[in-house]
């Protein structure tokens, strides 16, 4: 008799484990982050904006 396919996500069980077979947490990445993502952004905007008040700046 074969042994039941297990999910690519789960842990098969093994010959005398006490525990049952979990799902694995996805990876985030980029999302697990979201205020390092926040202040990228806040700071390139802020770039921006200082290049074009250099701009103003210098035609005056």
């Amino acid at each position: 008799m074969t042994e039941p396919l297990v999910p690519p996500e789960e842990t098969p069980p093994a010959e005398g484990s006490t525990a049952e077979a979990h799902e694995e947490r996805a990876d985030g990445g980029l999302w697990e982050h979201p205020r390092l993502l926040l202040a990228v952004i806040a700071l390139g905007a802020f770039l921006v904006a200082l290049f074009f008040v250099f701009r103003m700046v210098d035609l005056v």
